[in-house]
């Protein structure tokens, strides 16, 4: 199936799409703040910019959305058009997110992934359970937490 614009508009709509300040970001960092949590956003320094990050804490928290990352949930459909393109493009996300996770580990700090559909989506969780779950894992010691919709 051909795409319904031409590939000039499909490039314009693809660069417009943001990879800061997403909404399920600003839930998160919103709620998180609300609960007393300080943190530093898109540390440079760290693998992966990391969205948010808890120096006290030693930990990482990724708003990831579930299409750029290919989580496997109802939100994500393969595209039908230039198939081998986007096959690459997120099969390499997935590769060099490991690659980030892996180094972020072996620098001791913990590693937070809440996928886009634990906030949006026919399966979503409420955004403040959401939020809950977060700020009890970054109190804990637990290494990681991967929060999702409920499928």
């Amino acid at each position: 199936m051909s795409d319904i614009v031409s590939p000039e508009t499909r490039s314009r709509m693809m660069a417009g799409i943001k990879g800061k300040d997403t909404k399920p970001e600003m839930i998160l960092r919103t709620g998180l703040h609300k609960l007393g949590f300080r943190f530093r956003l898109h540390d440079r320094k760290l693998p992966g910019k990391p969205d948010m990050v808890f120096p006290r804490y030693k930990a990482v928290i990724f708003a990831n959305g579930c299409f750029w990352h290919g989580h496997n949930c109802h939100i994500f459909k393969w595209p039908s058009s230039n198939q081998e393109f986007w096959e690459a493009k997120i099969k390499r996300n997935q590769k060099i997110d490991r690659e980030h996770n892996q180094r972020l580990q072996e620098m001791g700090w913990r590693i937070g992934v809440v996928w886009e559909c634990a906030l949006k989506g026919k399966y979503r969780i409420n955004s403040e359970e959401v939020i809950v779950l977060c700020a009890q894992w970054l109190e804990s010691d637990m290494v990681s937490i991967e929060i999702g919709g409920q499928c």
